[in-house]
């Protein structure tokens, strides 16, 4: 019973102390009941509660949640001094209050940060390391690193930064210092509290400390804290994000526990490119990827995904929830096994009611890919072995193409080399009259002046706009499609809309550094 007393006690107290900390920051000279109202309604409005202003059963559950140390409002001299000085409030209370500002801003002084936070780093490549004294006493260091690598790449996944562990640098060349420690810990002027409230804080110039005192576990390791999810929270933090207030974003302050298939909320996403950008970069091919399902009830159906592919890496594009598939990018033999290393040039899937054939291209040879057997064919049906020249299995067409694809409305697929466009009948296996041609004849531009000019990085159909699109550098330009001519008679047949930026169409296709692209071949920490 007097343990009981004494959490309960503790509770309260934390209560009335975050209660009382909002109303000196919202201090509007409002009487003692009316700043208790005020900050309780405060506190209700950024939990997403009902506003009512009452002590009721849900603001005490939602206060006594375990949560980030991270203040929800963050209070700087100039809001914790009021502008002017109300005449009735007498001299004492004054003085408390402006010692009290004085005392918090000598001991922390905190950037103000706007709803959307601050972009904390002019710079893109970030160096972080876990201080030697403040390693964990439940996790071995091994495990701890693992953990902290595996977050610092979510974040790389869906932003233009990249996180580098850096374990031989001056310390003053660290970007971001993570440490474990319990009570008074690492000379950080906030203290721990112990088992079940505060898990950890961060400051944002760069520090992020747990409380060792926490039962933190590994991934898909069964109870306790998951170090990975708490450690994602507080690297959004020093990034320079608030918290944010809705159900599955990570940057929620209060801790829910780890989930299955744990990742960023699209709200997540758009909160840390708000700040520092999307991610921009060229691409070698792009594709939609088709295969035919049966259903339980025998029926055929056709489902796709949309893949980007950079040098020696690819992205799962899921178009449904119109983002990058979490945990790419993945090495391209991984998930296409016998193509060639180093990226390819083209993707052509010749999909008609006679044929269902796809085909790689790299430098003057190509490769035919068994969709069956997930595997580029060294020898097919028909006797051909593989890699072939690409002047034998498409004769006209020069070699090395920059890019390609199958154009079903007329059996034909486009080669891209330079400024020119070949024109290849797959019925006859044969150039179509007239090719080659201008790139800019076949696909001329809707506005004067806008078009690639050749060399052309990728160029695909795709199922989900029902669109062609050709890619080069960070930009790509639609074809006009029938669908568009018929809206507007006065377009050109195969025309070029506006270029407009890849990063606006799909979304957190992102570099992540090198360091941290083959992390899962050493993991320490197993399912």
């Amino acid at each position: 019973m007097h343990e009981r007393v004494n959490s309960v006690n503790k509770n309260v107290c934390t209560i009335l102390v975050f209660v009382i900390s909002l109303v000196f920051v919202n201090d509007n000279h409002l009487g003692p009941a009316q700043e208790f109202t005020s900050a309780l309604e405060e506190f209700q409005r950024v939990s997403g509660l009902p506003v009512t202003g009452v002590f009721d059963e849900a603001t005490k559950t939602a206060m006594n949640k375990p949560r980030c140390g991270v203040p929800d409002k963050e209070a700087t001299y100039s809001t914790l001094i009021p502008p002017t000085v109300n005449v009735h409030q007498n001299e004492p209370n004054r003085r408390r209050k402006r010692h009290l500002a004085g005392l918090v801003s000598k001991n922390r002084q905190k950037r103000e940060v706007s709803e959307t936070g601050h972009m904390a780093f002019s710079k893109t490549l970030l160096r972080w390391r876990l201080m030697g004294e403040g390693y964990s006493s439940q996790l071995t260091v091994d495990e701890q690193r693992y953990i902290f690598r595996l977050a610092f790449r979510m974040w790389s996944e869906v932003s233009p930064l990249d996180f580098v562990e850096d374990t031989s640098s001056p310390l003053e060349d660290i970007d971001i210092r993570l440490g474990f420690g319990t009570g008074r810990h690492l000379g950080c002027n906030q203290r721990f509290d112990g088992t079940g409230r505060e898990f950890a804080h961060a400051w944002f110039l760069g520090d992020i400390h747990f409380d060792d005192d926490e039962h933190f576990t590994a991934p898909n390791t069964g109870s306790g804290i998951s170090l990975l999810k708490v450690a994602v929270h507080e690297i959004g933090h020093v990034l320079g994000l608030p918290h944010i207030y809705r159900p599955g974003s990570i940057m929620q302050p209060s801790y829910l526990p780890h989930e299955a298939g744990f990742e960023m909320d699209w709200m997540d996403r758009k909160a840390i490119q708000h700040l520092y950008g999307g991610c921009k970069g060229r691409f070698n091919t792009v594709f939609d990827w088709i295969r035919k399902e049966r259903t339980a009830y025998g029926e055929v159906v056709i489902r796709f995904n949309t893949y980007f592919m950079r040098d020696d890496w690819y992205w799962l594009y899921e178009n449904r929830n119109n983002r990058t598939r979490y945990g790419d990018p993945v090495a391209l033999q991984v998930g296409w096994r016998g193509i060639p290393t180093g990226g390819v040039d083209a993707y052509v899937h010749v999909w008609s009611r006679k044929r269902d054939d796809v085909y790689f291209f790299k430098g003057t040879q190509f490769w035919k890919y068994n969709q069956d057997q997930d595997q580029a064919f060294t020898q097919d049906q028909e006797g051909w072995r593989y890699p072939r020249r690409i002047s034998e299995g498409f004769p006209g067409v020069p070699s090395p193409i920059d890019t390609a694809f199958y154009d079903r409305r007329e059996s034909r697929i486009y080669f891209f080399k330079n400024s020119l466009v070949y024109g290849f009948d797959v019925g006859a296996n044969s150039l179509a009259r007239g090719f080659p041609k201008r790139i800019r004849d076949v696909f001329p531009p809707v506005v004067s002046g806008d078009h690639p000019d050749g060399n052309v990085d990728a160029a695909y159909f795709s199922y989900t706009h029902n669109a062609v699109f050709l890619l080069k550098g960070t930009g790509f330009w639609q074809v006009v499609g029938s669908r568009d001519r018929w809206r507007r008679p006065f377009l050109p047949r195969n025309g070029l809309l506006p270029r407009k930026e890849v990063d606006t169409q799909w979304f957190d296709i992102c570099n992540v550094h090198p360091a941290a692209l083959r992390m899962n071949e050493h993991s320490p920490v197993h399912s």
